[in-house]
């Protein structure tokens, strides 16, 4: 089978987990990294057996096939599309950028420049939301009507450094919501194949002190197209074992998912596909494993179907267009805050058509409650 030469742009912890992920992949090899910063890009490079760069351009100008950005997330859209005109396929970081301007400036890029392109979204390959998917698709919770969902970390040493780029509004685009709100919504409106149409949130600082930084914790309830609710809540302080949360409840049952179990998801459905597990808590078998395994394995998957992409010259089926929308739905959470109140998808556009969606960023800390509670 033929391997797809992939290069790395960024050497921080995102794209540790797809070098190592892929160390053994068929498909994908690792070839190439490139980072600012001269001694790590060494380092990464003889940790993983690839060639270190610390010149862009003689990265760009190597025999590389596709190119995985994980920098900054406002360098995202810049670096898109300087490796979109030197002709390489490109697989970048979420969120897809901090602005949809800048999003729309990605897409045309790549397009002129008739490169695959694709957000490594690692939740949409996770097997566990493969499953899920597929249960939803299959009727067997019926007719969704609520879903909740929940990721903590803790990041506070870098929402208190000063000058660093984590929870920065304008070079991370935000705090806590932009960093893991858009795994949560491009997960959601894929599982559901509906659209977020409003949201209501709440961002605030519990933890962090620093002025220049955005939230450290944040809820948003949103509401999709065809009715169903949701309930989101994220978080940078918290102290547990890293995980993620799901839990989507329908009319024929209920599917409930925790990335720090050892078999990630439970069903309890009284659908007839169920047979002896009708109406019965189940477990279903899923390739999985606590933190960090399930991110090395979506990892995998993901830079796999990628090479298959190119390889077999098919578009992938995650659209730029569904991750601009994740981060729409992060926008219309910060101008919430912002405003008090609920906003429409439609009152977004409205904003993005006249003054630009920079602006909510630029804004954003007159959203935020400030609750500090550091001794």
């Amino acid at each position: 089978m033929d391997q797809i030469k992939f290069g790395v742009i960024g050497g921080g912890i995102a794209s540790r987990f797809h070098l190592a992920a892929c160390k053994n992949s068929q498909k994908v090899k690792f070839q190439a990294v490139y980072d600012v910063d001269g001694k790590n890009a060494e380092r990464i490079a003889k940790a993983y057996k690839l060639e270190p760069f610390t010149d862009l351009s003689a990265l760009l100008e190597s025999d590389l096939d596709v190119i995985l950005i994980a920098v900054p997330h406002s360098l995202h859209s810049e670096i898109v599309i300087a490796v979109a005109e030197a002709g390489k396929h490109i697989l970048c970081e979420k969120p897809m950028a901090t602005t949809l301007e800048e999003c729309d400036e990605m897409i045309e890029a790549t397009q002129r420049a008739n490169v695959k392109f694709m957000i490594a979204e690692n939740h949409r390959f996770l097997p566990a939301h493969q499953w899920i998917k597929d249960a939803v698709e299959r009727g067997l919770v019926g007719k969704p009507f609520l879903i909740r969902s929940y990721e903590g970390v803790n990041e506070i040493p870098g929402l208190m450094t000063p000058g660093f780029w984590k929870g920065d509004p304008i070079k991370a685009g935000g705090g806590c919501l932009m960093d893991m709100g858009v795994h949560k919504f491009a997960t959601m409106q894929w599982l559901l194949q509906d659209q977020i149409i409003s949201a209501y949130s709440w961002i605030t600082k519990q933890c962090t002190t620093l002025e220049e930084k955005a939230e450290d914790n944040a809820m948003i309830l949103l509401k999709f197209g065809n009715g169903t609710i949701a309930e989101t809540v994220v978080s940078f302080t918290v102290v547990s074992p890293p995980t993620n949360q799901l839990e989507i409840h329908g009319t024929k049952g209920s599917i409930l998912e925790n990335h720090a179990w050892l078999k990630p998801v439970q069903i309890n459905s009284v659908h007839e596909e169920m047979e002896t597990q009708r109406g019965i808590w189940f477990e279903p078998e899923i390739e999985h494993g606590p933190f960090p395994k399930y991110y090395q394995i979506s990892a995998r998957i993901e830079d796999e179907y990628f090479a298959d992409c190119v390889l077999k010259n098919k578009e992938p089926e995650f659209k730029p267009e569904e991750a601009k929308r994740a981060v729409a739905v992060v926008l219309m959470g910060y101008l919430s805050a912002r405003l008090n109140r609920s906003v429409s998808y439609g009152e977004l556009m409205d904003l993005y058509q006249s003054e630009g969606t920079k602006l909510i960023l630029e804004n954003l800390r007159e959203g935020i409650q400030n609750n500090f509670s550091m001794e």
